[in-house]
């Protein structure tokens, strides 16, 4: 954004985004958050699940390390006893990132960071399932992803501290891994029900993927599917209202038109949608929301 964030103009579209939502936006919980990241904030999204709450993304610098540490040096969070508190010091240390990302809620809840490769150097299943503090779930799947031609595509790994779950993100999806047969034969092998026509529809035009799993299970607890869209109506109409709300309104930084990203999401016992809305582009994030390959 700057080499200092203008903090108190990002506060005033948070505002803006969640007041969209009918959601409260305490300046007493996220001034803390703004300030400790002031100097680092890069590219930012505002995000939302079925339209229920308002979180915003945004990346920091590689040089910067591990957006965790810096949260629990400001007493934003507390310290976590688990091996998946080492996952990012291990990817830095053996693979090579672009930077990072983090995801808080408006209520000030530090909820997921995210360890990005370039776009142009997506990693391999075996390179990271090599690494030590990589949950289960990665060499559980990797015969799968691999037999789905998804080899070769992870853009990120990302922590969810809030939930205790983790992901995988595989990228620049051709039109053969989004057919609808190559889509429901992956969801079958995934443990998940067939989708509703809507959502297979919608997983048609993704141009990426991405699985939950937690931090201790080798089980697929949901398959998110993601496209990048400037047009509010790839989203099905009668999805949430406040979703088209805020991909019609959200405020945002820069020329052009609103670049969105819209998911749907397949568990085993529901289908919903998310949307993530840019309101800053940095550089480093102009390749990460390219449309599909």
């Amino acid at each position: 954004m700057s080499k200092k964030a203008n903090i108190e103009g990002l506060y005033t579209a948070l505002e803006e985004a969640a007041g969209l939502l009918d959601t409260a936006c305490s300046r007493e919980r996220m001034w803390p958050v703004l300030t400790a990241f002031q100097d680092v904030i890069g590219a930012v999204v505002f995000n939302t699940v079925a339209g229920d709450s308002l979180s915003f993304d945004f990346t920091t610098p590689l040089s910067d390390g591990d957006p965790y540490e810096r949260a629990l040096a400001h007493g934003l969070v507390e310290e976590i006893d688990h091996p998946v508190r080492a996952l990012f010091a291990d990817l830095r240390a053996h693979m090579p990132l672009q930077g990072y990302g983090v995801d808080y809620a408006v209520t000030g809840i530090f909820n997921k960071a995210y360890a990005l490769f370039p776009m142009n150097r997506r990693q391999e299943l075996a390179s990271l399932a090599d690494i030590a503090s990589m949950p289960p779930g990665l060499a559980e799947h990797m015969g799968t992803f691999a037999a789905h031609g998804l080899d070769g595509k992870i853009s990120a790994i990302a922590v969810d501290y809030a939930s205790r779950t983790w992901n995988v993100y595989f990228n620049g999806l051709s039109a053969q891994h989004v057919e609808r047969g190559a889509l429901r034969a992956l969801l079958a092998d995934f443990g998940m029900p067939d989708p509703s026509e809507e959502l297979l529809a919608f997983a048609e035009g993704s141009a990426a993927l991405y699985p939950t799993f937690g931090w201790d299970s080798a089980k697929i607890d949901r398959v998110s599917f993601s496209r990048r869209t400037t047009d509010p109506v790839q989203l099905p109409a009668h999805v949430e209202p406040s979703l088209d709300k805020l991909a019609r309104n959200a405020p945002y930084t820069y020329d052009g038109e609103r670049i969105m990203v819209y998911a749907g999401v397949l568990a085993p016992d529901r289908e919903y949608y998310k949307l993530a809305t840019y309101h800053h582009l940095a550089s480093a994030a102009l390749d990460r929301v390219r449309s599909r390959n």
